[in-house]
This record gives structure tokens, C-alpha cells and sequence, in this order.
């Protein structure tokens, strides 16, 4: 009975260590290393993505086709700690009232600034609030705005024309000038005419009679 037994269990361990041997080489055959990025690439989207952060552009750039009413409504954001209307109170956040032009940390009715944000001098022109809204604690760091800022160029031009029609009324600053792709293109269709032109005086027309120099200045002698 004890030799039935170890013969059974002998049967059993060889099957197991066979089984364990097969997938150990199905596993070696078929091995294939988890890739760093699940899911197929799609060609283009991993640059439209890049970093997260929207490309920036100059603000003077944005502000001439600006809007006021949309900028109003972004605002609406800012609506928890700060008020807008003339003569609003201060809460968390100053009230913003006639805020561009202004001295950056001063005024507001006494409201306390923090000395990170006073020391950075100077007035609140379209710039600096640009700075300010894109990223307040690199604007100022150590501020307590707690506010990330807003990504989007666009959204920070309208919201910056919406406070500067609040009692400020600054003049908008011209858009910066740009090179027109058109005028460099006519730029090189002249300079190739004008090359053409020099061609065609430098090669006689087609059929002309050649001639020869030689003969041509003992032409001139014999006249003369």
C-alpha cells in the first residue's frame, strides 16, 4: 500500500515539475517587456499636448480684439474674494475697482497688501497684470493670493480689459509688429525679375545674327 502511495505521489511531483517547466519556456517564447506608454501613439498628439500649458503670446497682441463681456464673465471666478463696483469693499481680496494705473500694493482702502507683493514696485500696467493673472506666486512670490492664475492668454487679456474699463480707462498699448509672409515672397518674385531682365539684355534674341569681334573691328579699321 506504501509503495502504491509513493508511486501515486511520485506521479503527481513529476507532473507538477513538468507543468512548471512548460510555463517557464511558454513564458520565455512568448516574453514581451510592458511598454513605458500604454495604447497605440497617434502621430501628432503627444506635440498638441506637450506640457499642458498653452502657448503664450505677447498681451498688447490680444487686447485690441479683447472683450469686455467675456472678461466680465471670467471674472466671475474672482467673484469670492474680490468685489469691482466703485466704492465696493475690500473682502479676502481688495476690492478691484480702478485698479490698473494703480500702485501695486497700495491704496485700497487700507487693505493689507502682503510685503511680497508690495515690494514689487512700480503700477499695475497691462504687462504686469498679465503677470500677475497668469501666475500670482511667481509674479510675487511669497504672496497669500492662493488663486494658480489662468492658462489661457486669451482669457487673461479680456479680464484684464474688463478691470481697465473699471475707472481706469488706460489706452490700450499698439500690437507688435509683425513681418507679413506676403511681402517677403514679393520680396524675392522682384529680385527674380530684376535677375530675369539682366538675362535677357545679357543674351541676344533668339534668331539674331551672330557676331563676330574680330571681324567687327576690322570692319572699323578698313572704315576708317
Amino acid at each position: 500500500m506504501d509503495d502504491r502511495t509513493n508511486t501515486i505521489a511520485g506521479w503527481v511531483l513529476a507532473g507538477g515539475i513538468a507543468a512548471l517547466g512548460l510555463s517557464i519556456a511558454s513564458g520565455m517564447v512568448f516574453h514581451n517587456e510592458r511598454p513605458e506608454k500604454m495604447g497605440f501613439p497617434i502621430a501628432g498628439a503627444e506635440e498638441a499636448a506637450g506640457d499642458g500649458k498653452v502657448a503664450d503670446v505677447p498681451i498688447a497682441s490680444l487686447l485690441g480684439t479683447a472683450d469686455v463681456a467675456k472678461g466680465a464673465d471670467v471674472f466671475k471666478k474672482c467673484g469670492a474674494c474680490h468685489t469691482a463696483t466703485q466704492g465696493g469693499a475690500n473682502g479676502i481680496g481688495p476690492n478691484l475697482y480702478g485698479t490698473m494705473g494703480e500702485g501695486i500694493g497700495q491704496g485700497k482702502g487700507g487693505f493689507a497688501f502682503t510685503d511680497a507683493l508690495k515690494s514689487v514696485g512700480g503700477t499695475w500696467d497691462f504687462d504686469k497684470m498679465n503677470a500677475w493673472l497668469t501666475n500670482p506666486r511667481k509674479f510675487a512670490p511669497g504672496t497669500k493670493m492662493t488663486f494658480a492664475g489662468l492658462a489661457n492668454p486669451q482669457d487673461r487679456a479680456n479680464v484684464i480689459v474688463y478691470l481697465n474699463s473699471l475707472g481706469s480707462n488706460l489706452p490700450l498699448p499698439a500690437a507688435p509688429a509683425t513681418t507679413a509672409p506676403d511681402a517677403a515672397v514679393a520680396n524675392v518674385a522682384e529680385g527674380n525679375a530684376a535677375a530675369g531682365d539682366l538675362s535677357n539684355q545679357a543674351t541676344p534674341a533668339a534668331g539674331a545674327p551672330s557676331v563676330d569681334p574680330a571681324a567687327a573691328v576690322q570692319a572699323e579699321k578698313k572704315a576708317h
